[in-house]
């Protein structure tokens, strides 16, 4: 029997205002087109289905034309919600959708009861809130860790009556895993990291939940998001798994996912990045740019994106200076609105003055500040004192 192992397809995630929904698109059809050539019988998707609880139409519309492709192509599904899921909606039609071999679990009443196959048995544990799930499963305690052992504990005694070779999907973050930035921490609300040992006993661990591909345990793998979400996956080989399931036990391989474009991080000065021939290969990635300029040079992401058009992230990492007077009184005193805020303007330049066109936009602001607490004065009653500290009245 052969499997694909897959999470974590954040149906409707942007990657920093650029929408995702073209690479996960490709990325189905691609998973699509390995079930049909590579004769899949069970598509497993260990959570986070969608990004957020309540998807927008496309991403709905996306999910139902793939598990419509993916049964005609041969193969079954079953999917288990993560954390980003809502389980009252991903749930919704599933005691329907499992007599067409789509089988979706959301809740802690499914938890023990397998998708059986002819070879294995499939145990699907959805991502549960432990303070609202803990009571039902008798678990020790109100944590993930708790939640999950004590699921455990009913699919071992139910895959004891089975004979075959058992298959958990899980959505957790198992200790002596590599993270990444893109991961909702599923730390809050009373859960916690999972040990490894919690999956002994049985053939393979499928999990979600984190976005770099991995092994972790003797029988745990994740198999790690198919579309990058943020530059900290710039590394990350994104890819489904590919298990076998013979007599002599089970065999898995990476099946590399298509890239629809790379991820570079670039760091230097404005004017190296600019004219650096080694950087060709980044001018077609989206591109997070650290600029080390000692002064914030004017227009910088403009004339970055003419080189890079799809600069879509810049940061600046400017060496400290000392300052020679820092008495902040010292600085301000007798200046200006419009003064302080040029000085302002220059500090977070590194130096750079405020040219007259800025000078002009900064003095238009100040009067438009002006003018708009003036208007309110009705609401506002200020209480002034005179010199000798009698009241003078009220504005």
């Amino acid at each position: 029997m052969r499997l694909i192992h897959t999470s974590d397809w954040h149906l409707g995630r942007s990657f920093h205002g650029a929408s995702l929904v073209d690479a996960q698109a490709a990325y189905l059809d691609h998973l699509v087109e390995v079930v049909r050539s590579e004769g899949i019988d069970a598509v497993l998707v260990a959570g986070d289905i969608y990004d957020r609880a309540l998807p927008g139409p496309a991403s709905v519309q996306l999910l139902d034309e793939t598990l419509v492709r993916l049964r005609d192509a041969g193969a079954q599904v079953v999917l288990s919600a993560g954390n980003h899921d809502s389980a009252v909606r991903l749930g919704f039609g599933s005691r329907v959708l499992q007599h067409g071999g789509v089988h979706i679990r959301t809740s802690e009443q499914s938890v023990g009861t397998p998708v059986l196959f002819d070879d294995v048995a499939v145990y699907p544990l959805p991502y549960l809130e432990p303070s609202l799930a803990a009571p039902a499963l008798d678990a020790a305690e109100a944590t993930h860790a708790g939640v999950l052992r004590a699921s455990m504990r009913r699919v071992h005694a139910d895959l004891a009556t089975r004979g075959v070779p058992g298959i958990v999907m899980a959505h957790a973050f198992v200790v002596g895993s590599a993270t990444c930035e893109s991961e909702r921490d599923i730390t809050v609300g009373g859960a916690s990291a999972v040990p490894a040992s919690t999956f002994n006993g049985i053939a393979y661990a499928a999990l979600g939940h984190l976005h770099g591909a991995q092994q972790v345990g003797d029988v745990g793998r994740y198999s790690g998001s198919p579309v990058a979400m943020s530059f900290s996956e710039a590394d990350h080989r994104k890819s489904s798994v590919l298990i076998d399931i013979a007599d002599d036990g089970i065999s898995t391989e990476l099946i590399d996912a298509p890239v629809a474009r790379p991820l570079a991080r670039l760091r230097g000065t404005l004017a190296h990045l600019l004219a650096d021939p080694d950087l060709r290969a980044a001018e077609g990635s989206w591109c997070q740019v650290t600029l080390t300029d000692t002064t914030r040079p004017l227009g910088a992401i403009e004339q970055l994106r003419r080189r890079f058009p799809h600069a879509v992230q810049l940061l600046f990492d400017q060496p400290v200076r000392q300052l020679r007077d820092s008495r902040y009184t010292s600085k301000v005193a007798g200046k200006e609105t419009l003064e302080l805020c040029c000085d302002f303007l220059e500090h977070t330049r590194g130096g750079a003055a405020a040219t007259d066109p800025e000078r002009d936009l900064l003095q238009q602001a100040i009067e438009q500040t002006r003018l708009e607490r003036d208007s309110n004065d009705g609401a506002s009653w200020v209480h002034t004192v005179d010199d000798n500290g009698g009241n003078a009245g009220v504005a």
